[in-house]
């Protein structure tokens, strides 16, 4: 017998956020590091885009996320489940 144990992952706000930019112009390579700030990373690409005209970035957002056992009704448990075989 095979049953299902459902599962939830979801922000963990005590985590916070990491946001970054890369600069996506050939040969740069130009990054703003990790920022605890969107804004912060921002303002690094409108400076960037001042000092060289380079004017396309990758945007990255990082958060943490905490996983939980037990059912959320708004997912069948087969999509999210952890698949375990059922004991005796």
């Amino acid at each position: 017998m095979v049953g299902y144990v459902a599962h939830t992952i979801r922000h963990e706000p005590d985590g916070g956020v990491t946001y970054e930019a890369f600069c996506m112009a050939y040969g740069c390579g130009a990054e703003s590091g990790p920022q605890d700030e969107q804004h912060a990373a921002q303002d690094w690409g409108l400076r960037h885009t001042g000092r060289t005209g380079h004017d396309l970035f990758r945007r990255v957002y990082t958060d943490h996320a905490r996983v939980t056992r037990g059912a959320d009704p708004s997912h069948h448990p087969n999509r999210l489940g952890t698949r375990r075989e059922a004991g005796p």
